[in-house]
């Protein structure tokens, strides 16, 4: 089942003109429900408000806030009998026009499929040789500069890497392909900064807040890979995992301490 525009529908119809197939014109978001919880809703929420007025959008109702976006999408797992759902809601401007928009209000559609954890190390990452992270007002959110990812993504497969890594124009460390990236050296934990042009991943936020709860100086900043390399521990986050990175080119790190791991992950 699918919901689209709010509607539970086994199957959606999308008119032409669509804005968001023509221009771009709008924003996705992807979110984990389980155990009868929306994860992170507070931050979705937030990043989706952030996005919708980037984009001159308003936000339909049912999107608006972490309780209507926890009902609602709590509506579209059950439908699909998922008691842990990957959901995805891609959101654009309705109407046609070209690039004046005519209007703020938006349509909407949101799936699910099963949600399977995998928490499983990274062996092999590398740096981007084709890519860079671009920063800009809609950085921060996903969607807009897709086409990036889809690229970093086609030359880590034709590299025959498990993760890629990507800096911005300066030559300092973004992200990796599909997740924020984080180090650990001398008992700091580092992150590149939403400066560099990284998505401000809602579990990049989590896993900041957890760090400083658990007495850990987070440091975020411009950084270059020679810091990253330099450092005791790697791992990645996103919204489905915490993967430890074992190895970036040619350098070999450390596993960070399940115990943290465990207590980052909640």
């Amino acid at each position: 089942m699918l919901l689209f525009n709010n509607n539970l529908v086994s199957t959606a119809s999308l008119p032409l003109p669509n804005r968001g197939l023509a221009f771009s014109d709008g924003f996705f978001e992807t979110l984990v429900f389980r155990g009868a919880q929306l994860c992170l809703a507070a931050d979705h929420a937030a990043r989706m408000q952030q996005a919708a007025a980037a984009l001159y959008l308003t936000l339909p109702a049912p999107l608006a806030s972490a309780e209507a976006l926890t009902t609602t999408l709590g509506r579209l797992a059950a439908a699909n009998h998922l008691p842990a759902a990957r959901l995805r809601v891609q959101l654009w401007r309705s109407g046609g026009g070209r690039y004046t928009p005519p209007t703020d209000t938006a349509e909407w559609l949101a799936t699910a499929e099963p949600f399977v954890p995998d928490d499983s190390p990274i062996s092999k990452a590398h740096f981007a040789h084709e890519t860079q992270s671009i920063y800009s007002p809609l950085s921060f959110c996903k969607g807009p500069q897709a086409w990036l990812y889809v690229r970093a993504a086609h030359e880590r497969q034709q590299r025959g890497l498990d993760e890629i890594l990507l800096c911005n124009s300066a030559g300092q460390v973004a992200e990796a392909g599909a997740a924020a990236i984080f180090w650990l050296k001398d008992s700091t934990l580092y992150t590149p900064a939403l400066a560099s042009g990284c998505v401000a991943g809602v579990r990049r936020a989590d896993i900041l807040r957890r760090a400083a709860a658990l007495g850990i100086h987070c440091q975020e900043g411009l950084f270059l890979p020679s810091d990253l390399l330099a450092a005791d521990a790697v791992f990645t986050a996103n919204v489905a995992a915490v993967r430890a990175v074992q190895q970036v080119g040619h350098v070999i790190f450390a596993e960070p301490s399940p115990a943290l791991l465990a207590s980052l992950r909640g």
